[in-house]
Parts: C-alpha cells; sequence; structure tokens
C-alpha cells in the first residue's frame, strides 16, 4: 500500500487527498464540493475537495460552534 499524501492546487483550491496510486473508474459525491474516487473494485484510492479553503474553513467552524 502506497503512503497517503494530500496535493493542494493553489490556483484552482482544490484539495486531493491521495490514499493510494490507481486508476480512477468512479467516484461518489459525499457532499457538495467533496467527492470519493474510486478503483476498478470499488475501493477508495483518493479525495478531491473542491473549493477547499471555503469547504474545510466551513467545517472547522461547524464543529468548533457544536461545542
Amino acid at each position: 500500500m502506497d503512503k497517503p499524501r494530500m496535493i493542494y492546487f493553489e490556483e484552482e483550491d482544490i484539495l486531493h487527498l491521495v490514499i493510494s496510486e490507481g486508476e480512477e473508474t468512479g467516484s461518489v459525491e459525499l457532499s457538495p464540493n467533496i467527492t470519493a474516487e474510486l478503483n476498478e473494485k470499488g475501493e477508495l484510492i483518493g479525495i478531491e475537495i473542491l473549493d477547499a479553503s471555503s469547504t474545510l474553513a466551513f467545517s472547522r467552524r461547524q464543529r468548533t460552534s457544536s461545542r
């Protein structure tokens, strides 16, 4: 198994979490702006977060306010 890594594309504001190498053959939208990438066996190989700076900032505020 490959070591997971994060790649941030600043111009596009996309955060890509690479869980394992392989060809993406499918995807599932987990929530707006967050997509799970799947290989041919349906295994999770990555997560893509669009508009990452806003999406992750909202998640942080939401967790803090619910405590």
